[in-house]
């Protein structure tokens, strides 16, 4: 079974062709400037990336079709005509309370997903043009939405209320909801297997640190907790965003400054975080090498950052009442062994221990704490195509 999965964003489109049952991707690119002037990439299995700086992509329409086109091209397609894709799964960051699993796509969805765009603005539209551009050029293929927030959807009202009065949740449904849904439930189903044990026997903490970071606690194979809120701005700082802050700060700072929400919240979610920490880069690399040279800013935002992975670790292992296992994922946490270490420091009073050597290791699976460590640390690279593509499936069945 064939499954095309697409993750729209505003301007962007990441793709992947490929077959859940053998994991097999056939072809897998990115669509990039989408309204301004069109950047693609495709890559077929076993065969160079084509890449074609000049398509144009005017909306998310021609993007699809730019993709479509590249999956059955005589030379470097890898379907022989597009009746080949059996289904559509698309990445869609809010699914609010209303959807707690994968779910065929239907009118009524759509309302629903609609109805979701207030509590993720710079998500869930794009998802959805790339949804309606799909469903325009794909016709009576079936379509599956795949919920950033539904595996969240098992956390107790303990762990997702905020102390408010308790009417905004009844009537705006104010709560935490989480992200990285679709990542958390990979790791930590692979990390059952690396284990060797029934995922309902295990207590596990997942880290997807990147650009956008989470951590989640996963007791017997659900989301207990997470890190991330109402929006994708709370818990660790990351990138740019500035995670957990006292809301006191906002009305400090837009009296002082002028500021309406608007600029506050850019300030929040666009300059803050590590890059706003360190006055050097969001990314983490950048940050390693002015740490190695002395900028202290760059050490302290790497100190910052790896300080609160380690405060949430022991947060959710006294949440769950023990850990087995802490699992690494996504850029940072696949790739940077330096924030691993740090993240790591300290936590021998709860029985984990690194293993140096196993640590100096990039975007492999493995376990990477030492031998005498009672909790174990596994470096897993998320698959959230595949995962999102096994639900397709499912579904499409």
């Amino acid at each position: 079974m064939n499954i095309l999965v697409i993750n729209a964003g505003s301007s962007s489109l990441k793709y992947q062709l490929l077959n859940p049952e053998t994991q097999q991707v056939l072809a897998k690119g990115l669509c990039e400037r989408i309204g301004i002037d069109g950047k693609f990439t495709y890559k077929p299995e076993g065969k160079q990336a084509v890449k074609e700086a000049d398509v144009a992509m005017p909306t998310h329409n021609e993007a699809i079709k730019a993709v479509l086109d590249a999956l059955v091209d005589p030379a470097n397609g890898v379907i022989g005509s597009m009746k080949e894709i059996d289904a559509v799964g698309h990445r869609v960051v809010h699914g609010g309370e209303k959807f707690a699993r994968s779910v065929l796509i239907t009118d009524e969805v759509m309302a629903a997903i609609e109805e979701c765009n207030p509590l993720a603005p710079l998500h869930n539209p794009a998802n959805i043009i790339g949804i309606k551009a799909c469903q325009a050029l794909m016709p009576g293929t079936p379509m599956v939405a795949v919920f950033d927030t539904a595996f969240h959807q098992t956390m107790p009202a303990a762990a997702y209320m905020y102390a408010l009065p308790y009417e905004y949740y009844e009537k705006d449904k104010v709560r935490r909801y989480g992200f990285h849904g679709t990542s958390h439930k990979y790791v930590t189903q692979r990390a059952a297997e690396m284990l060797g044990k029934p995922i309902e026997e295990l207590k596990l903490i997942s880290c997807h640190l990147g650009n956008g970071s989470s951590i989640a606690a996963v007791d017997g194979g659900k989301s207990v907790d997470t890190s991330m809120g109402f929006t994708p701005l709370a818990g660790l700082p990351m990138g740019t965003r500035c995670g957990d802050i006292d809301a006191g700060i906002l009305q400090y700072l837009m009296n002082k400054y002028g500021m309406d929400i608007d600029k506050m919240l850019n300030v929040l979610n666009k300059k803050s975080g590590v890059e706003g920490l360190s006055c050097v880069s969001s990314d983490f690399r950048d940050l390693e090498n002015a740490a190695a040279e002395g900028n202290e800013k760059a050490e302290l935002a790497q100190k910052k950052f790896a300080y609160e992975v380690r405060k949430y670790v022991g947060a959710y292992a006294a949440a769950m009442g023990g850990v087995d296992a802490v699992i690494f994922t996504a850029g940072v946490g696949e790739n940077d062994k330096v924030i691993r270490a740090m993240s790591c420091e300290g936590l021998e009073f709860m029985g984990l221990k690194l293993d140096a050597a196993a640590n100096d290791v990039r975007g492999k699976e493995t376990v990477i704490s030492a031998a005498d460590s009672k909790v174990k640390v596994l470096l897993i690279p998320t698959n959230e195509e595949l995962m999102i593509a096994i639900d397709t499936a499912a579904l499409a069945k």
